[in-house]
Order: C-alpha cells, then structure tokens, then sequence
C-alpha cells in the first residue's frame, strides 16, 4: 500500500503557535527551575543529601533585641552672645563760617531805644566832721608791729651804700623781731647777678619765689664791683630759700656775694659794702627779744649738720666776719 493518507480518516489539525504572553510565561517558569536546579558543587559521595531549606516565609523570625536607650548627654549651652553695641560717632560741630557782609546789600541793624529811667532823688547822707588826727609814722609803724625805719647813729655817711638801696631797704615793711639772723653765702659762680640768680632759681631749680637770697653783692662782672641789688624777697618780706631748713629760711637774712671763694678771694670793695650793708640792715630789723642785734653768720656755719656745705668757700675771711660782728 502507498504511503498516502488512510481513506476515511481526516487529516490532523494544525497547532496554533503560542502567542506573546505564553511565551513569556513559558520563558518565566523555565528560568524558575534553572534557578532552583543547583549544579553539584563536589563528586557525588554517600554522604546525605542536603536537607531543603525551608521557605524564608515559613521560617518565624526572631523577634529583634532591643536597643538600649543611650541616656542623653546634657548639651553644654553656649554663651550668651553680646550684642557690640553700634558706636555712634559724635556728631561733628560744623565750625562757623565767617562771612563778610557786603557793604551795600547788608545795612547795620538800627538799635532799638531803650526806655528812659528817671532815677530817685538821692537822700542826703548826713555831714560827719572828721576828728583831727595827728599821724607819726613810727607811732603807726609800731602800733601794726612794723619796726619803724630811720634814726641810725653808727654811719654819718655811708660810702658805699647809694640812696636808692637804701630807700629801698627802708621801704619795705618789717615786721619787728622778725628777722634774727643774717647769712652770707657765694655763688659758686665767676660772675653773675640778681637777674642771672632768679632766672637759675626760678626756672631750674623750680623756686616759686625765684631768688632764694634778698641781697646780692657784685664783683664787676655782671654788675658793678661791691653794687647791691635788692631781691623781691625783700621788698615783700617773705621768707628766704638760701638755707637747707624752712625755719631759718624764715627768720634769716640771706646776702649772696658774686664769686667762687673756693678758687679766689672777695674783693676790697665786695668785703666794704658787705660790712655796711650788714651793718645798715641790723640797725632796719631791730633787736630781738633778747634784746640783741641779728648774728651773722657764714652759710656753712648755720646749715643743719644733716646737709653740709663749705659755702661761702675756703678762700672767704671768716676771721674777718667774726671780728666785725661778734659781739
């Protein structure tokens, strides 16, 4: 018999070919066994098979360990913030500006009239004669505790003292046993004088009074050879700033002679007018309560023994000085 279709029976439908999502199913499950078909990762041995796991769903999880609370540290607070406050720069004064007035648009104000004052009738004080009063000078002088000037009976005739010192020294206002002692001094220097001394005093020693003595005697440098000039302390009778102790700058006299005693000697006329000033000035100041004269006396014999000096020098006649004044 040929190979042809039986007689009576139909031929074999066609199979539809799958369509797109079948395939994609079918692709989903083979790929699903692929998976969980594992290749064997040694020889196959006796040993047991693995036991299958168990589904991750089946399998309870353990319930999670609770996490201890970590006590909260205590946040340190920052400072407070200082707000700067914003400086507010002074305000500036605006400086006035001058103006010059133009001489023909501005015209001078007209000053207003100020009203009249009719003043009082002014009551007559009445008329008071004066007693007559009969006034001496050294009565007046001794009634305010002045020590009255004139009257001397040593010198007729001072030859070396002019007028003018002694109109000078006559002048001032003394007051009576004020002045016990008189000090005479040098000033160290070649020359000079009372200008040269006040400005040394004042303005470099910083004396308030300026020439610390009341009397200066030249040698022909600065000033005449034995010329007196009379200091400020004298004419306002304060105290003097020529001995190392405030209570003997108040009661002594202080008589600078121009010159350095340590190198050379006084001249003649320095020591002449040196005696009659001394002289004139004891016999202007009084007596004291003990009824003598001032003392004279050297610097370096009166200065407290604290501060010693060798002023008025080496080369100065003390034994002069004590034979015309110590009494």
């Amino acid at each position: 018999m040929g190979s042809g279709v039986l007689r009576g029976q139909q031929p074999a439908a066609a199979t539809p070919p799958p369509s797109a999502e079948q395939q994609k199913r079918l692709q989903f499950l083979k790929a699903r066994e692929e998976m969980h078909a594992l290749p064997p990762t040694t020889p196959a041995t006796a040993s047991p098979a693995p036991k299958p796991k168990p589904h991750p769903k089946a399998t309870p999880k353990e319930p999670p360990k609770p996490i201890p609370k970590e006590t909260p540290k205590e946040t340190p607070k920052p400072p407070p913030e200082v707000t700067p406050k914003p400086h507010t720069p002074a305000p500036a004064t605006p400086k006035p500006v001058p103006v010059t007035p133009h001489p023909e648009k501005e015209r001078p104000a007209t000053p207003l009239p100020l009203p009249k004052v009719t003043p009082a009738p002014a009551t007559p004080l009445p008329r008071v004669t004066p007693a007559p009063v009969t006034v001496e000078k050294s009565g007046y002088e001794e009634s305010h505790g002045l020590q009255p000037s004139g009257g001397f009976s040593w010198f007729t005739r001072w030859k070396y003292l002019s007028k003018g010192v002694q109109a000078e020294i006559n002048r001032a206002p003394v007051a009576r046993r004020r002045w016990r002692y008189i000090v005479v001094h040098n000033s160290g220097t070649r020359q000079g004088n009372a200008k040269a001394f006040e400005y040394y005093h004042r303005y470099v020693r910083h004396m308030q009074n300026g020439l610390a003595y009341q009397f200066v005697i030249g040698n022909g440098t600065s000033s005449g050879d034995g010329e007196v000039e009379v200091g400020n302390r004298w004419k306002r009778q304060i105290n003097g700033g020529h001995v190392h102790s405030d209570y003997l700058n108040n009661i002594a006299l202080g008589i600078c002679l121009v010159g350095d005693f340590n190198r050379e000697k006084p001249t003649q006329r320095q020591l002449a007018t040196l005696d009659e000033l001394i002289r004139f000035l004891r016999q202007r100041v009084g007596s004291s309560d003990v009824g003598k004269y001032a003392v004279v006396k050297a610097h370096r014999e009166i200065n407290p023994p604290r501060w010693p000096t060798d002023c008025p020098g080496n080369e100065f006649p003390y034994a002069w000085l004590h034979k015309q004044f110590d009494e």
